[in-house]
């Protein structure tokens, strides 16, 4: 096997179609033994990476879902004092073997592994602002001792990090270093169209012209607090096809509109827009110069 094809291990799945840039980092990652730091927009498929570069290299999958109160030890090992103080109450088990009442978390679990993991830390800017640092000597070495039992854990090999952010806070610049970096773009037409064929495959094509003029001439609405998603549009093309409207019915009306627009602002704007006169776009042309085929 040419060195070339052993770094270019990930090509996306069947389930998910991934950008050549977005591969690129994926595999870069991989090659460097870094953990691949993922940011786009709400829905464009950064949590999904990782399951689909489990099933892509054929690795176990670990998740580590941040919350505002997860502190960076727990991802290492949790120890269950409670448990241990109701067993000694109790007499339930051997409460002198602290092993028992030590749990390892995500971050351990993949330390521990006996082969190489896909670990996802996912929403890691919903914890405090130490948290990154603190996994930073971990991350380093690899390795981390259970202090209760003086256990050293070391990796027998690095896991395929992949480490997703909404962008809610600023990441230290010390983390930052140790990272491989991508921002998931909006797809645009072609990749969309391949996106939305992996879910709903063979869909009418005039259908499907409908759906993506519709919802690209959405996203461009400055009224718009908050833009439509590639996960909801694939919704919105499921309730389009369970109810049968047809592509001259989406010429001229916009039904389902909850599932695309998700607060009341923006429903009062489109609303708002019909109300003043305003048209529905039906042509590619008719979004401007960057749609025109």
């Amino acid at each position: 096997m040419s060195e070339s094809s052993e770094f270019k291990q990930f090509q996306g799945t069947p389930g998910y179609i991934a950008s050549d840039a977005l591969k690129e980092a994926v595999n870069c990652a991989i090659a460097l033994e870094r953990p691949l730091l993922i940011k786009g927009e709400p829905g464009t498929g950064k949590t999904l990476l990782a399951r689909h570069i489990s099933e892509g290299l054929g690795m176990p999958m670990l998740s580590w879902h941040i919350k505002s109160t997860s502190k960076a030890a727990d991802g290492l090992y949790v120890y269950d004092t409670l448990q241990r103080l109701n067993d000694a109450r109790f007499g339930e088990g051997d409460v002198g073997d602290i092993q028992r009442y030590i749990k390892h978390g995500p971050l351990g679990q993949a330390f521990a592994a006996e082969d190489r993991v896909v670990l996802l830390i996912d929403e890691i800017d919903k914890a405090d602002l130490e948290f990154p640092n603190d996994l930073l000597l971990e991350l380093d070495e690899m390795r981390f001792t259970v202090v209760e039992t003086g256990e050293e854990i070391v990796a027998k090999q690095r896991p395929v990090m992949i480490i997703t952010s909404n962008n809610e806070k600023e990441l230290p610049d010390a983390f930052l270093r140790r990272c491989i970096f991508h921002f998931i773009d909006f797809p645009e037409r072609d990749l969309m169209q391949q996106i939305v064929d992996v879910h709903h495959p063979n869909l009418d094509t005039r259908l499907l012209d409908q759906v993506l003029i519709k919802f690209y001439w959405l996203r461009g609405q400055s009224e718009l607090r908050k833009k439509p998603s590639t996960s909801e549009l694939i919704d919105w093309i499921s309730a389009l096809l369970q109810s049968g409207i047809t592509p001259e019915q989406l010429e001229v009306h916009l039904p389902f509109m909850g599932a695309l627009l998700k607060n009341e602002q923006d429903s009062e704007a489109l609303l708002e827009y019909g109300k003043g006169g305003g048209t529905l776009p039906n042509q590619w042309s008719d979004l401007g110069p960057k749609y025109n085929q």
